[in-house]
């Protein structure tokens, strides 16, 4: 039986532990109790709104948290309007000029369906973030770029489809989504479920679903000087969670039947092992694939799996009832 081997020693001297941790000697419920005791205020005077959120609060960080949680808790996200904007990138794919040209006609529109029915898409909700960290005196930018999903950007950066945003809190860049972290959409509902993995995330685990036009943005020197691949697929409770997947570091692996393959990830706590499992899925049936051992160290959590026949295999891994990142296997025949 042939063992393939870990190589990924290199990949773990690049992470670091996530970047919300730089702010753990901060207790963030005050930020919380003050955005939600401001529920419903509407958008026509952001100053006033800005005020409200961080004039009681100490730190650069406590006065972000405040208008992050208040923007993700607020807004609604806008089927129509992501539908109209996603349709029209398609159409301009090849024009960024045109594009350019309709976004701006476009852009006013939007932001003025923000301001006034608390609705928009992810650039609006990039906008309202910096527009309110600008009136508080914080460095913000909007970033566009590829957001990754089961649907979009799986192999290849096909579409510049999303905005996210970097935001300076003493003297360093972070990264943040509040699209993402306010919820998510079943058919054309939209759910709230405040989501803070996306807050302040260690750009590693960020990479592995948003990847910037311009590469800077990515925060990690390691990440700038590589070229793009294709990671295993993540999810939003992936974030919930700061699980980072090291290894397989693609989403697609192909090895020889009988051959080991390793799943290795870090995790900032410490948890219990049986709550790990791999799965795949047989129609509508979950198989919880044989695991040959286990081990934790440190955070980084390694399971063993033999792949004894041949074929294609999209195997999940999960952390208790949740999807944390997906692969695909192909078996060859020896």
């Amino acid at each position: 039986m042939k063992k393939l081997s870990l190589l990924f020693c290199f990949l773990l001297c690049t992470i670091v532990t996530a970047q919300i941790t730089d702010f753990d000697d901060i207790n963030f419920t005050r930020a919380d109790n003050i955005a939600k005791r401001h529920n419903n205020l509407d958008l026509k005077n952001l100053p006033l709104l800005a005020h409200n959120l961080t004039f009681n609060l100490p730190t650069e960080a406590e006065k972000f948290r405040a208008i992050y949680t208040w923007v993700c808790s607020n807004i609604k996200g806008d089927l129509a309007q992501d539908s109209k904007v996603s349709k029209n990138r398609k159409k301009f794919q090849k024009d960024s000029l045109g594009y350019v040209n309709w976004n701006n006609s476009y852009k006013n529109k939007a932001i003025k369906k923000l301001l006034k029915q608390n609705k928009t898409m992810c650039t609006g909700y990039a906008y309202l973030i910096k527009e309110l960290c600008f009136l508080a005196n914080i460095e913000c930018k909007i970033i566009n770029g590829y957001g990754r999903s089961t649907t979009t950007n799986v192999d290849t950066l096909q579409l510049v489809n999303h905005s996210w945003n970097a935001v300076k809190l003493n003297d360093k860049w972070y990264l943040c989504d509040a699209t993402w972290s306010s919820g998510y959409f079943i058919n054309d509902v939209f759910i709230k479920d405040y989501n803070l993995g996306y807050f302040l995330t260690e750009p590693i685990l960020f990479a592995k679903n948003h990847y910037p036009i311009n590469k800077k943005w990515l925060l990690d020197s390691t990440l700038i000087a590589s070229d793009y691949q294709a990671y295993p697929m993540v999810y939003g409770k992936t974030f919930t969670h700061q699980i980072i997947p090291i290894y397989p570091s693609n989403l697609n692996t192909t090895i020889k039947r009988n051959d080991v393959i390793n799943f290795s990830f870090k995790m900032p706590d410490v948890i219990n092992i049986k709550d790990v499992t791999l799965i795949e899925y047989s129609g509508f049936n979950e198989i919880t694939r044989d695991l040959e051992y286990t081990k934790q160290d440190n955070g980084q959590i390694t399971l063993a799996s033999t792949f004894k026949n041949e074929g294609i295999f999209d195997v999940h891994l999960k952390f208790k009832n949740d999807i944390i990142s997906s692969y695909t296997i192909q078996v060859l025949e020896k």
